[in-house]
């Protein structure tokens, strides 16, 4: 399968290369959700002959092969990472200064604006420089606001903010999503029609994101982590926050942990790494957590590789859930909240708890980790990363729906 795609990749380079303008309004790159689909979209893109150029805030990490233009920094927040926040809008006010000025520096063939605030960034370019443009919406606007209590769901900044979702999507030529079911609610609760809206799914480097054998080097790696001998690893990599489950996960942990030894938790990402470690003392758990902090994706399959099975207790019905490929990749069971993308991602191979349960998530985590042909269940979730999953398979269709909207 996978030499197929390459060969078709080598088939697929262009006669002549499109120029690109991206506009990600978030601190590209660092090392989760969001920002592994702008990454790997610009890679494949680059990879077939186009030129790529990404115009995002200040923050951020500098990627080896892209052309990142930065926008300035608000001079009151420079540490500015992730979620939610008033500062934002200045933070995008910039970004689109800075995007205008690349704009004429650039002269793209097409304008490719991901999340909102770059879609809406991306309708005023392409109306002012009269360039075709793709929206890359991973989620909804509102939705993840809610998820992260930044706005009250039906208050008055809640209806300002849905009605200026629902004229960014309506304006919006055309539309790439990452889940069917943000596909489905684009059509339902915001009145776009089927054919302007393009499923097109997160997917993961299935030649990266492989399992690593047991040897010399996993046990280093292990005993760095401060792992002790004789415990089954129960793995997690995103960001640490409440609506990411978090809590859950750890009162999760707290219960498995009080009635048997041989467990351990690595829980890795950030921001809030502090927070959750004092919870896990307070829990009791302390010493049967690792908190690693932020990995780099170039080393998340390493860390991965540590783990019996993953979890994903996120609870968002709304935004994707792009760890969970990375987890089907390593070949790692995976137990996940009963939501949408879930399914979507794991279909019958996933192990569902109830949604906002810790109880029932504790008790599938433990179910799995003593199931017997649980190996079984991992190379099968591999095998279907491997089948529907796979970076360029979702790079064509972007492709597809570049040559639409050129016409």
């Amino acid at each position: 399968m996978q030499s197929t795609l390459q060969d078709q990749t080598e088939i697929d380079k262009p006669e002549r290369p499109l120029r690109i303008l991206m506009i990600a309004p978030t601190s590209f790159f660092a090392d989760y959700g969001c920002h592994v689909r702008i990454l790997e979209e610009a890679r494949y893109l680059r990879s077939v002959g186009h030129e790529v150029t990404i115009c995002t805030y200040r923050m951020g990490r500098d990627v080896d092969g892209l052309d990142i233009r930065r926008s300035r920094g608000v001079p009151w927040r420079v540490d500015y990472e992730v979620g939610s926040s008033r500062h934002k809008i200045a933070m995008d006010v910039l970004l689109g200064l800075s995007a205008l000025r690349n704009m004429h520096r650039v002269r793209p063939d097409i304008v490719h604006g991901h999340i909102h605030e770059g879609a809406l960034i991306g309708l005023v370019l392409s109306r002012l420089y009269s360039r075709p443009l793709v929206c890359d919406l991973q989620g909804s606007l509102t939705g993840e606001m809610v998820d992260h209590h930044f706005l009250r769901r039906g208050g008055p900044a809640h209806r300002l903010f849905r009605r200026l979702e629902q004229m960014i999507v309506r304006s919006a030529p055309r539309i790439l999503t990452s889940t069917a079911l943000n596909a489905d609610l684009l059509c339902s609760d915001f009145g776009c029609k089927p054919e302007r809206v393009a499923y097109i799914p997160d997917c993961v480097n299935t030649e990266v994101f492989a399992p690593r054998p047991r040897d010399e080097r996993w046990e280093k790696l292990r005993e760095d982590m401060g792992i002790p001998g004789g415990r089954k690893i129960v793995v997690y990599l995103g960001l640490l926050a409440e609506y990411q489950g978090t809590d859950h996960l750890l009162r999760a942990a707290a219960a498995l942990c009080a009635h048997r030894d041989d467990l351990h938790f690595l829980i890795a990402g950030f921001p809030n790494v502090e927070h959750y470690r004092h919870m896990a003392d307070e829990l009791g758990v302390a010493a049967h957590c690792t908190f690693p902090g932020k990995v780099l994706y170039e080393q998340a399959p390493d860390l991965l590789s540590l783990g019996d099975v993953a979890v994903s207790p996120k609870m968002s019905s709304t935004e994707g859930a792009g760890k969970l490929l990375n987890y089907m990749a390593m070949g790692l069971p995976t137990i996940a909240y009963d939501v949408p993308v879930s399914h979507e991602y794991l279909g019958e191979l996933g192990v569902y708890a109830a949604r906002g349960d810790w109880q029932d998530l504790a008790s599938r985590i433990e179910m799995t980790l003593d199931e017997p042909a649980r190996g079984e269940l991992g190379l099968r979730l591999r095998e279907r990363a491997q089948a529907e999953y796979d970076w360029a398979l979702s790079g064509r269709r972007i492709l597809d729906v570049y040559a639409e909207q050129m016409g």
